[in-house]
Order: C-alpha cells, then sequence, then structure tokens
C-alpha cells in the first residue's frame, strides 16, 4: 500500500514532491525546514525558532499520517553552521524524546536558506 499524506498544517511542497509517503507500515517524511504553514514565511532568524518550527511542522505531518514523534525511527538532520548544532540539539530533545537513529550533517546552503532541515521516517505497526 502506497497512500501519499499531506496536510495544511505543515507547509506545502515547494517542489515536485509530497509531504510524506505512507508505505506499508513506514512513513517517509520529506525534509521540514522553518516555513510557518499559517504565513508561508520562515519563522525566527535563529538556529532555535528555526529549529522549532522545523520540528513542528514534522509532528503536523505525523499527526495527518496518524502518529507522533513517537514513533519515529530514524531522523536526518541537515544545518546551515556546525556550529549551530548544541542549540540544535537542545530543541531537538524536546521533539524526539524517544532517541530515534539519527544522522546530522553541515550542508553548504538549505532551501530559502534557513538554519535547518529535518526529514523522519517513521513505523506505523505495532
Amino acid at each position: 500500500m502506497r497512500q501519499v499524506i499531506s496536510t495544511d498544517q505543515a507547509p506545502a511542497a515547494i517542489g515536485p514532491y509530497s509531504q510524506a509517503i505512507r508505505a506499508g507500515e513506514f512513513l517517509y517524511a520529506s525534509g521540514q525546514i522553518p516555513i510557518d504553514p499559517a504565513t508561508g514565511e520562515i519563522r525566527g532568524t535563529g538556529i532555535e525558532e528555526q529549529a522549532e518550527q522545523a520540528c513542528r511542522n514534522v509532528g503536523a505531518i505525523l499527526q495527518a499520517a496518524g502518529a507522533d514523534y513517537g514513533q519515529v525511527i530514524k531522523t536526518t538532520c541537515f544545518l546551515a553552521d556546525m556550529a549551530d548544532f548544541a542549540a540544535f540539539n537542545a530543541v531537538y530533545e524536546r521533539f524526539f524524546v524517544t532517541k530515534p537513529a539519527r544522522s546530522c550533517v553541515a550542508v553548504k546552503s538549505l532551501p530559502k536558506n534557513v538554519l535547518c532541515e529535518v526529514e523522519v521516517t517513521a513505523y506505523l505497526g505495532e
């Protein structure tokens, strides 16, 4: 079974992709950047505010799929500057309390020149 997951509680895709795809008992969510879905604008100028919004966007997609942060098994986090690693982690750990597997990498740039992006894979089975 393949199902497209979409919600207006997270930013609409800004390219030719889906917010998330459910494939069997797994959910593969596209990376979320700190766009406020209500305004379409980047939320915050610092890493803390941007990480908070990116994580909230992930949560909205999880909720649309009938899931929550506790079902996330893997995250991939992208930072524009690895100097933000500790501050990003301070926000991240409030959302991902079950400590899923994770990769975190610095990248040259991110869409809309944001400071972070978070993508997740979640297990929706029992």
